[in-house]
């Protein structure tokens, strides 16, 4: 497994101590997280930052954006080896009604979906709403 230093340099993004810090702390959130989930987390980092490294790391296919529906952008971090294909790397989100979570359920891809000629597909999402395990106690 490579490290995250190995990581970035392998996309190459230059390491920063405030890039490994962002990566830490998406990599520790079992949920998605948005913009001011990251600032409430850095709160002495510049703002600027912050969003700079979001939207590197997401040009990159470090992370991926979901839009749950909330009207709220939130940044996952993507699978090993993804590439944010729209052919090969789409997969499930659950939002829970209750406490406001979005995860990602990897496991469970969203199947290739044909659309008409002449139409081009550049975005598929598809997020399940309901009470997540946590919520539901099961």
């Amino acid at each position: 497994m490579e490290t995250i230093e190995q990581l970035l340099e392998s996309k190459n993004i230059r390491v920063t101590a405030m890039r490994l810090l962002i990566y830490k702390f998406l990599a520790e959130n079992k949920a998605a997280v948005t913009l001011s989930n990251i600032e409430n987390a850095f709160e002495k980092a510049d703002r600027t930052t912050l969003y700079r490294t979001i939207k590197t790391f997401e040009e990159n296919d470090i992370v991926h954006q979901i839009d749950d529906g909330t009207g709220i952008t939130k940044y996952a971090l993507c699978e090993q080896g993804c590439s944010c294909d729209i052919k090969t790397d789409l997969h499930l989100h659950f939002h829970c009604n209750n406490c406001n979570e979005t995860v990602c359920l990897t496991k469970h891809k969203i199947p290739q979906i044909k659309v008409p000629d002449g139409f081009v597909s550049e975005n598929v999402n598809l997020v399940v709403k309901g009470i997540c395990d946590k919520c539901s106690g099961q």
